[in-house]
């Protein structure tokens, strides 16, 4: 998110790449946690907010470059902020759980597949409801410290690195990495069938599918279609009938990597949205999703990059055993992604022209010096 944060004037904010296909409700829930349903649905209604300068309604999903506009007022001060919500034993010990580890910027989890990131509709368990669970309690239950706060996300039924922010602070530093995606951002999966190159960049554009409320994408090579780019690496195979990949996606679009496996006749196994029936494997394989945020590189503001990497959740680590994959083979760090081949070529091109005016330059130089002298001592002109 970027734009103005003063809460005494109007607020411009520009949606990022890791809130397109969010709702506008959700997405002040985000980012301006202290301005309440209530609230945004009045402005809502008397027509206040404003998305790209039209109204908008909470339900309504954004796009990654579009505008939203947000009315002065609607912040609680500290002292009147809401108690922290009681959690059971049963959910502080899950969240707990699911600590890979935290420090004063951050948390990072290994979500569960399973649990969503956020809730909404008929979600009632999620990982944004359990956050409360690493807020430190003051007196009369008052917080001793800001709730921590999510600054991206995984779907439902992915698992893996999750990284929360600790405090508004890092939550800005974090996001900011996120957006202009100098975060590497490694996963694994499980494909039907063996991609025919081992080493490939997917470039298929995408766009929300119509009719589908926003929930569901597909490749759209029209003016419409967002640019989108993944990259993979084949790990291992199981003959013809399955393969170990690794995915680094290199924009943020909703369900990228699945729909560009999908795209390219691979889909990942579990994932009947995209590949239908031709997602699942016969036998033992279990029917859940294999997909898995494995790893995050990210820069800290404490200095030292963060690196974390997430143990398979079970049913992905049986999968792995009974294919015939070993962890260990999926352990070496690829090599950071290369810049696409029109990128390399224009800057290629801009190298060129810079050179040869500066050999240009060089022969004006020496015909100059030649030229003959003329009465007086100078040149004569052109």
């Amino acid at each position: 998110m970027t734009g103005k944060h003063d809460s005494g004037a109007v607020r411009q904010f520009t949606v990022q790449a890791d809130d397109d296909g969010v709702r506008l409700d959700r997405w002040f829930k985000r980012h301006l946690p202290q301005v309440g349903f209530a609230t945004v649905s009045r402005w809502a209604r008397t027509g206040q907010i404003r998305v790209d300068g039209k109204r908008a309604d909470p339900a309504d999903r954004l796009a990654t470059g579009q505008v939203v506009r947000v009315p002065p007022g609607g912040t609680t001060p500290e002292k009147t902020a809401s108690p922290r919500r009681e959690l059971t034993e049963e959910q502080i010990e899950r969240a707990e759980a699911m600590v890979l580890t935290q420090d004063r910027a951050a948390i990072v989890l290994n979500k569960p597949p399973g649990l969503a990131t956020q809730g909404g509709s008929g979600t009632k368990e999620h990982v944004d409801g359990l956050l409360d669970a690493f807020v430190g309690a003051g007196p009369a239950g008052e917080r001793s410290a800001p709730r921590p706060r999510l600054v991206h996300r995984l779907d439902k039924d992915t698992s893996g690195v999750l990284l929360i922010a600790r405090t508004p602070g890092s939550a800005a530093f974090f996001s900011k990495r996120f957006s202009t995606r100098s975060a590497r951002k490694i996963y694994w999966a499980l494909v039907v069938g063996v991609p025919d190159i081992d080493d490939g960049l997917i470039e298929l554009p995408l766009a929300k599918q119509p009719g589908t409320g926003g929930e569901k994408m597909m490749v759209d090579e029209s003016e419409n279609g967002q640019s989108a780019r993944t990259r993979y690496r084949v790990l291992d195979r199981a003959g013809n009938r399955a393969a170990w990949v690794e995915l680094q996606p290199l924009t943020g679009r909703t369900h990228q990597l699945r729909v560009h496996m999908a795209a390219i006749g691979h889909p990942i196994v579990g994932d009947g949205k995209y590949g239908g029936q031709d997602a699942f494997l016969t036998g033992s394989i279990s029917r859940k999703m294999h997909l898995h945020a494995r790893r995050l590189i990210i820069d800290h503001p404490d200095g030292a990059p963060l690196d974390v990497v997430a143990p398979l959740p079970t049913h992905f680590a049986a999968s792995m055993e009974q294919l015939g994959f070993d962890e260990v083979d999926g352990a070496a760090l690829p090599e950071a992604p290369a810049k696409p081949a029109r990128e390399a070529k224009k800057q290629a091109a801009k190298a060129h022209a810079k050179q040869y005016r500066k050999e240009r330059r060089g022969e004006r130089r020496k015909r100059g010096a030649d030229a003959p002298a003329r009465p007086g001592g100078g040149r004569k002109r052109k």
